[in-house]
């Protein structure tokens, strides 16, 4: 393209339509990077859970002496002695097992004098709403291991009225705060979900991380294609508009 051409064609250029190419362009990069972003975050915890593995649970003291860092406790191992509250059990609504709808059992677990909900595992739902499963809600003293996992809240759902209540009681997600004035007592800021080799509990089918760092990084390269094929897409529209908008004028 000539200087003379380049400068027409700049002339020419509908900057209504340049400004949606890049904001287009910026928002696609931005997906991209954010998808590494979780791949580099699912690595450095998968390292993390390796190397608790390799160490012995933690006693409530020295989980006490961790609590003030939260993003340093998630997926630690734990072992603890105390007693579950019978009265209160939520069931966490829309989990799938094998493509069966079916809920979370939690059920708040005391040690020492503060309190966890505890992740008792899955069961299955009825195809009937109004019929909830039968849950024998664990009493009594337990000593149970497990692992710690911070509550992901990044997905907002339409708040929940809990004005009246019944028990168990059905919940659409974790609110720790809510819960806590719910059964009047404090909940430690976490959840805890029991080993597998726990024989309490239900179906014990969760994954520390749903997603591997190599699907988002493949998601990260679509992002990144679809910004560069989107930008070549306009800028060859453009251009081809542009001409044909010339060779109008000289006709």
């Amino acid at each position: 393209m000539k200087l003379t051409d380049l400068r027409s064609y700049i002339s020419q250029l509908n900057w209504l339509m340049v400004t949606f190419t890049l904001l287009v362009f910026g928002g696609l990069i931005k997906l991209g990077f954010w998808q590494s972003d979780r791949a580099t975050e699912k690595e450095q915890r998968l390292i993390s859970i390796a190397q608790y593995q390799s160490q012995p649970a933690l006693n409530y003291q020295a989980l006490a002496k961790v609590m003030g860092q939260l993003n340093n406790i998630n997926d630690l191992p734990l072992q603890l002695s105390g007693e579950f509250d019978p009265k209160h059990v939520f069931l966490l609504d829309n989990q799938t097992n094998q493509g069966q709808l079916g809920y979370r059992v939690l059920q708040a677990f005391s040690f020492e004098g503060v309190n966890a909900l505890v992740n008792l595992g899955w069961v299955k739902g009825s195809r009937n709403r109004n019929e909830m499963p039968q849950i024998k809600a664990l009493n009594g003293q337990y000593t149970i291991k497990g692992n710690i996992r911070i509550v992901d809240n990044t997905i907002v759902l339409t708040a929940q009225d809990y004005t009246k209540v019944n028990w168990p009681l059905r919940v659409q997600q974790i609110e720790l705060g809510k819960f806590s004035t719910l059964i009047g007592k404090k909940l430690l800021p976490f959840v805890i979900y029991l080993d597998k080799t726990e024989l309490i509990g239900f179906e014990k089918n969760w994954q520390a991380i749903v997603m591997p760092p190599e699907k988002h990084r493949a998601y990260a390269f679509q992002w990144f294609s679809l910004a560069i094929a989107w930008l070549i897409l306009m800028v060859y529209s453009s251009i081809y508009w542009a001409r044909q908008d010339n060779n109008n004028k000289k006709v």
